[in-house]
């Protein structure tokens, strides 16, 4: 992945937008109109709205694609004390909290949102970029269980995903997972997660990977 990263200025608030990342989710531009949006040149205009409901909005968007600095001596974006990961019907693996990406060039992202791909299609692997509108069909329901509690080693307030070559994202540290509409909860602190969009007990990998062409 190769970000591009611009800047949008007030006096007060610094916002960030990361086009590479951005995958269209709108709850920027439903949230504060007057400050995002897309038919305007600049199309974020935060001078448009306090810091604070800049703030609020921008920590909407599912993605990281946006973020925030403060100007005015307000308070940076908190870090939330659970880490979640939530399934989007037909899209992708929402994940928030302390989250750490292994990326395939060996870098390491840190960050409080992230998108993370589970139709296989993706070209910006691991993250999510839209593939999964020509076609993925997956419901927002947790399959079978198989999060696991085991003893772990270091930080586990830090959720770590892994990406395996050709196979799951394995990730580990505590977190919650949670269906689409938040109903269904399982808890632990390693679970391999499909990533290829064959598995038939969705979203946990059941090696449908082994017996398809899924490359990444």
């Amino acid at each position: 992945m190769v970000s591009q990263v611009k800047e949008y200025w007030s006096d007060e608030i610094v916002v960030t937008y990361d086009t590479a990342r951005c995958i269209h989710a709108a709850e920027c531009i439903r949230g504060l109109p007057q400050v995002f949006d897309t038919g305007k040149r600049p199309w974020i205009q935060p001078a448009n709205a306090t810091a604070d409901q800049v703030a609020e909005v921008v920590m909407r968007c599912p993605t990281g694609a946006l973020h925030f600095e403060r100007k005015d001596g307000g308070a940076a974006e908190p870090i939330s004390a659970t880490n979640r990961v939530q399934v989007r019907a037909n899209g992708p693996l929402y994940l928030r909290g302390n989250v750490e990406v292994a990326l395939p060039d060996g870098s390491v992202l840190s960050d409080t949102r992230v998108a993370l791909c589970r139709c296989g299609a993706s070209n910006q692997k691991p993250f999510c970029d839209n593939s999964h509108q020509a076609g993925f069909s997956a419901g927002s329901n947790l399959g079978e269980n198989k999060a696991r509690t085991v003893e772990l080693a270091g930080n586990t307030g830090q959720l770590r995903v892994t990406p395996s070559a050709n196979g799951p994202l394995r990730i580990e540290g505590d977190f919650e997972l949670l269906s689409g509409d938040g109903r269904t909860i399982y808890r632990g602190n390693r679970v391999s997660l499909c990533r290829c969009g064959g598995s038939a007990n969705k979203p946990f990998c059941d090696g449908a990977h082994n017996l398809s062409d899924f490359r990444a």
